[in-house]
């Protein structure tokens, strides 16, 4: 049974930590996928685990929150 206050209590979003990835630093088969691009950026979890990765920061950015994640830029 739920609680009528439930849908009222703000669900917490995990962070995730967007920063860019040096397409050669990656594995080939990686690197193949990437089409001539120089850097890709990753999804990151808080403990390092990474999510995803696409092909520019705007997109990471709205991967993110389109996943109720609440996405942080990493330098």
């Amino acid at each position: 049974m739920t609680n009528e206050h439930d849908a009222a209590t703000p669900r917490m979003q995990p962070i995730v930590y967007i920063r860019p990835v040096a397409v050669a630093d990656l594995p080939e088969e990686v690197q193949e996928q990437a089409r001539g691009l120089d850097t890709l950026y990753a999804i990151g979890s808080e403990t390092g685990e990474q999510l995803a990765l696409v092909r520019d920061r705007k997109l990471a950015f709205v991967v993110a929150r389109q996943n109720d994640m609440r996405p942080v830029s990493v330098h």
